[in-house]
C-alpha cells in the first residue's frame, strides 16, 4: 500500500468505516496493478497522444457533449493500451478506477468529468459512436479510450492527468491526499505535500504565467493609496484632509457615485459622509439603519433645491427611526420643504418690521442682527446664501 492522508471526516463514528474502505481501495489497486502488468500494460505505452474526435460526436444525442460543442469546445481522446475493462473495476462502494481518473481530470484539467469506453454505450452515446471513436484512435479490443469535451487547453490538461493516473495504476497505490465523503468513501483531493510541505502549492494546478496574463492582471489592479488620494483631490477639488477622510472611511464608492449623480459640491458630500454622520452617531442616532439608497436620495433632493444642506442631519435622524419611509415623507413630516424666494422674502420683511427699533440701534451691525433672527426662523428650510442675499437687498433699500 501507500501513505494516504484523508481529510474532512465530519463524524467520529465514520472513522472506522473510512479506514476500512481505504484498506479495501488499496488492496483492489494492488490487485489491479498486478493484473495490468500481466495484461501487458506498461508506462512506456501510455503516450500523451491526443486525438481530436469532435467530428465523431458532431451529431451525438449526448447532452453533455452537445452542450460543450455549442460553446465551441472540442472532444479530445486518448488511448490506454491494455486497460480495457479495468476502468470499471470497483475499488470501494461506488468508486471505480475510472472514478479516480475523473477526479484527477477535474482537479488538473478544470473539466466537469470524463467519458471512457468501459462504461459505454450510455449517456446518449451510441454503439456506432463508440466504434467510430475506437477506429479514430486506433484502439484494439483490449484497449480503453478516455475522452473529454471541453475547451482544448482544459481537455489536454485533463487527459494528461488521466495518463498520469493510469501510470500510477500500473505501479500500484499512489501517495495522495483524499477528501472524505459523507458515506465513508473518499475521493482524490490533491497530491501529498513533499518534504518542503506546501511548496509547490498542491491545492492549485500549475498556471503558466504569460505576458497576456500579466497585462490582464495589471489592468485590474486597484489604485495605490497615494494614487487614489491624488485623484480624489484632483477630480473632486477636495482638500487633503477631506480626501484622506474619504479614503479611510467605507464610503469612497458611495462618495464618488453621489458626486457624479447629484448637483451637490463634492466637498459638501465628503463633509456629510465623514463628519456629519459621525457626529450623529455620537449623539446616539442609529445612522447605520439609513441605507445608502436613502442617503443618495437625500442628496438628489438637495441638488434639486428641494431641501437645504442644514436639513440633512434632521432628515437622516428621522429616517433612522422610520426605515420604511422615504425622504419625501421625512421632509413633509419635519416641515423642511425649501421655502420659495417669495415666501422667504415675506418672512424677512415681517422680521424687519417687527424689529425696526432694534435694527436702527444696531446700525452697521444690522445685517448680522437680522441674519440671526431670520435663520432662527427658517433654519433647515432655506439656504443661508439666499437668506443673506435677500436681507442685503432689503437693508440697502432702507439705507
Amino acid at each position: 500500500g501507500a501513505l494516504t492522508e484523508i481529510k474532512g471526516v465530519q463524524e467520529l463514528e465514520l472513522i472506522p468505516l473510512v479506514v476500512e474502505y481505504e484498506v479495501q481501495r488499496q488492496l483492489n489497486l494492488m490487485k489491479i496493478s498486478e493484473e495490468l502488468r500481466q495484461a501487458g500494460a506498461t508506462s512506456g505505452n501510455l503516450k500523451e497522444e491526443f486525438f481530436d474526435v469532435t467530428e465523431v460526436f458532431r451529431q451525438t444525442a449526448c447532452k453533455v457533449i452537445r452542450k460543450a460543442l455549442e460553446k465551441g469546445h472540442v472532444v479530445l481522446a486518448v488511448k490506454l493500451p491494455n486497460f480495457g475493462g479495468f476502468l470499471k473495476r470497483e475499488l470501494m462502494p461506488g468508486i471505480r478506477l475510472g472514478t479516480e481518473m475523473a477526479d484527477h481530470a477535474r482537479f488538473w484539467g478544470r473539466v466537469g468529468g470524463i467519458f471512457h469506453t468501459d462504461e459505454l454505450p450510455a449517456y446518449g452515446i451510441t454503439a456506432q459512436e463508440v466504434e467510430a471513436l475506437r477506429k479514430a484512435v486506433n484502439a484494439k479490443e483490449q484497449d480503453a479510450v478516455v475522452f473529454v469535451a471541453d475547451a482544448r487547453e482544459n481537455a489536454e490538461d485533463a487527459l494528461r492527468a488521466v495518463i498520469e493516473r493510469a501510470r500510477e495504476a500500473i505501479k500500484g497505490v499512489p501517495e495522495e491526499t483524499r477528501a472524505a465523503n459523507p458515506d465513508g468513501t473518499t475521493r482524490y483531493m490533491r497530491p501529498r505535500p513533499g518534504a518542503a510541505r506546501m511548496y509547490p502549492e498542491t491545492d492549485i494546478p500549475p498556471i503558466q504565467v504569460t505576458e497576456e496574463l500579466i497585462n490582464s492582471i495589471r489592468q485590474r489592479l486597484p489604485e495605490l493609496p497615494e494614487q487614489r488620494l491624488e485623484r480624489l483631490m484632483r477630480e473632486y477639488a477636495l482638500n487633503q484632509k477631506l480626501a484622506k477622510q474619504i479614503m479611510e472611511s467605507e464610503c469612497t464608492e458611495l462618495f464618488e457615485t453621489m458626486a457624479k449623480e447629484s448637483k451637490v459640491t463634492p466637498t459638501t458630500i465628503a463633509v456629510f459622509l465623514t463628519e456629519t454622520m459621525k457626529a450623529l452617531k455620537r449623539d446616539g442616532i442609529p445612522v447605520e439603519k439609513v441605507s445608502e439608497a436613502k442617503i443618495r436620495e437625500d442628496f438628489k433632493a438637495l441638488g434639486a433645491g428641494e431641501i437645504t444642506k442644514e436639513a440633512l442631519p434632521d432628515i437622516v435622524a428621522w429616517l433612522s427611526k422610520n426605515e420604511d419611509k422615504t425622504v419625501k415623507a421625512a421632509v413633509e413630516s419635519l416641515g423642511l420643504k425649501t421655502l420659495t424666494k417669495e415666501e422667504l422674502g415675506e418672512i424677512i420683511d415681517g422680521i424687519i418690521a417687527k424689529n425696526k427699533d432694534l435694527i436702527e440701534k444696531s446700525g452697521a451691525k444690522a445685517f448680522g442682527t437680522v441674519m440671526g433672527l431670520v435663520m432662527k426662523e427658517v433654519r433647515g428650510r432655506a439656504n443661508a446664501e439666499t437668506v443673506s442675499e435677500l436681507i442685503k437687498q432689503r437693508l440697502a433699500k432702507k439705507a
